[in-house]
């Protein structure tokens, strides 16, 4: 008998908001899969994960994703780490592959899933959602996100001044993810819109390693890749 998959949102960072149906399905699991960028790194969701799992209670599996937009790179990578995985659900094991935040949003666990189901396509697949650094940001900063009529975008930040000033334009509150490399460019269209004090920037969120920063520190700060910004007119 195939072994089933599960895709498993572990929470922004901090392992007391792992759900109870997640952390129910990893202790059924005889695998973790969890993904990294390279063969010696240290995964985000693998760290969250290991506040309840040990390697000598579990089979941890690291998973390499490469930080690449190559086509034939990210293809043959994506086979890779699917065929990995396969090779214990053959086997009759149930294998958990964690992310951190929600599978479902802007999450590896995406384009893994519809790999593995294109490539094998018998294999059960469960989603068990989990709590996003969206959330995590909007009870650390205890800033309602939408009331009532109000709207709200999730946003990855890129560099389109254009595109980005009309996102704050058109709603009420704005998410945006992965803010890093286009901090400038935010910190250029929030002063122009007379919005600096309206904005808030958090790093891993919820983690130990949390950071809530000060917007008129941004300038010339090398922000770390896990950073969003809210915006909340």
């Amino acid at each position: 008998m195939i072994g089933k998959l599960y895709g498993i949102g572990v929470g922004p960072g901090d392992p007391e908001l792992l759900t109870v149906k997640a952390f129910r399905r990893l202790k059924e699991a005889d695998v973790i899969a969890y993904p990294k960028k390279t063969n010696g790194s240290k995964s985000y969701a693998q760290q969250i994960v290991e506040a309840y799992f040990s390697p000598s209670e579990k089979h941890m599996l690291g998973l390499v994703f490469p930080m690449t937009k190559d086509e034939n790179v990210l293809r043959e990578k994506w086979d890779e780490t699917v065929n990995d995985v396969w090779e214990h659900l053959r086997e009759g094991k149930h294998v958990a592959f964690v992310t951190e935040g929600d599978p479902l949003l802007y999450s590896t666990c995406i384009h893994f899933m519809r790999t593995m189901q294109m490539k094998y396509p018998d294999v059960s697949i469960e989603i068990v959602p989990g709590v996003s650094s969206i959330n995590g940001a909007a009870a650390r900063l205890q800033l309602p996100l939408a009331d009532g009529d109000e709207t709200i975008a999730i946003v990855p930040a890129r560099d389109n001044y254009d595109a980005m000033k009309k996102a704050i334009e058109a709603h009420d509150c704005v998410v945006f993810l992965k803010v890093a490399k286009v901090m400038p460019l935010l910190l250029s269209i929030l002063k122009e819109m007379n919005l600096t004090k309206k904005a808030a920037v958090v790093t891993k969120v919820t983690s130990h390693e949390e950071v809530l920063w000060d917007i008129g520190q941004l300038e010339h700060v090398s922000l770390p890749y896990l950073t969003l910004m809210v915006v909340r007119k």
